[in-house]
């Protein structure tokens, strides 16, 4: 694998669509003989596979070449405050097998690395396996301190801190290991698989809790601290206050996030635990329901101009349990977007739920882990 870290086609495919060999020249700067003797060296290494034909400028249509999907396979879980998905996916991100385990982060850590760890050597051995495993990916729901590799201050995730994660899972598993925020790793699946040439993107997740990934001319954006994108605890201040989970009160959280949704119908007396609960009575047309989800789509829209007006992003795309709720959730988010924004940062910004299904972690997972194998050393 070690070559693929310096090889500029290889790296261009695993980074976006398949391409024609026309492109692979102007994107890289290559000549016709250079761009098409490596072509011809990746395929026959089995590392790169011809995709489908595309119009050209005239003439026979252009072949196109992308990743090889089932060159190696990949582990992505995507650990949520409840439950844990850990998916074994190809190359070409592509489910082969999965298993979903139920969680509780106020458990005893390592007992919870464990379980996860178990789940992934079963799927390395599945039958299901088109070739061997190259890495594992894992996302959390806390901050991450990226360049350490280990879990920053978390709120939701106490003991996790002192946990080497990326050893502990490697030492057992014999793999390369990633880890990531959860929606830094929803961002990045979704960008790359569904809006490829968007290269300034905004993720808001909308579920049990808040937060944002952010990819700025075409980097995910992480921050000194691994605090980057933790909108959730940004201040919010409507009558009456609301504790946070952190313990501060008035945070985004507290008033929009599922957990903070559920507790309010709670208190009408529907029987609500979490952002699921909740989606099951929106999906059922209850109107407290319906009111406490518009109300906080219109409180993520004021935090989300503030990322408009400060990141200027191509598309801001929502995503996780509460999107559920479909054009409501983003027309509450437009009208305070469109309020409080000026024309030239709204005009041609796209706002959109995300296209990317309930496995978008794990494949943002499995993506990082194997940027983790090839990428720059």
């Amino acid at each position: 694998m070690e070559n693929l870290r310096h090889d500029p086609i290889y790296r261009l495919l695993l980074d976006g669509p398949p391409r024609s060999v026309r492109e692979i020249e102007t994107l890289l700067g290559m000549s016709r003989v250079t761009a098409s003797q490596r072509i011809r060296d990746l395929a026959q290494a089995g590392l790169i596979a011809e995709g489908e034909s595309v119009a050209s400028g005239g003439g026979r249509p252009a072949r196109t070449w992308r990743i090889e999907p089932h060159h190696r396979n990949l582990v992505g879980i995507d650990v949520g405050e409840t439950m844990a998905r850990v998916t074994l996916f190809s190359l070409g991100f592509e489910a082969l097998d999965e298993e979903l385990l139920p969680i509780d982060l106020r458990a005893e850590p390592r007992g919870t690395l464990a379980a996860l760890a178990a789940a992934a050597e079963r799927l390395v051995r599945s039958p299901a396996a088109s070739a061997p495993v190259a890495a594992l990916g894992i996302g959390l729901p806390a901050p991450i301190d990226y360049r350490q590799g280990r879990v920053a201050r978390p709120s939701v995730m106490y003991g996790w801190e002192d946990l080497d994660i990326r050893a502990l899972l490697s030492e057992r598993l014999g793999l390369p290991v990633a880890l990531d925020n959860d929606v830094n790793l929803m961002c990045l699946a979704e960008q790359r698989l569904h809006w490829p040439e968007a290269r300034n993107l905004v993720f808001i997740k909308a579920g049990t809790g808040i937060g944002c990934g952010i990819i700025a001319d075409g980097h995910m954006l992480r921050g000194a601290f691994g605090t980057s994108g933790d909108i959730g605890h940004i201040q919010h201040t409507p009558q009456p206050h609301h504790l946070c989970r952190c313990g501060k009160e008035g945070c985004i959280e507290a008033h929009a996030a599922g957990w903070a949704i559920a507790r309010d119908l709670r208190a009408l007396g529907h029987a609500c635990e979490d952002a699921r609960d909740v989606m099951r009575l929106y999906a059922a047309g209850a109107p407290e329901c319906r009111a406490l989800v518009n109300a906080g789509s219109r409180i993520i829209g004021t935090v989300g101009a503030d990322l408009v007006a400060v990141l200027n992003p191509q598309m801001l795309v929502i995503g996780g349990t509460l999107s559920g709720a479909g054009e409501a959730m983003l027309a509450g988010i437009r009208e305070r977007i469109y309020q409080r924004c000026l024309p030239l940062a709204t005009e041609r910004l796209q706002i959109c739920t995300a296209q990317g299904d309930g496995r978008l972690g794990a494949k943002g997972a499995a993506m990082l882990a194997w940027q983790r194998v090839t990428g720059p050393g």
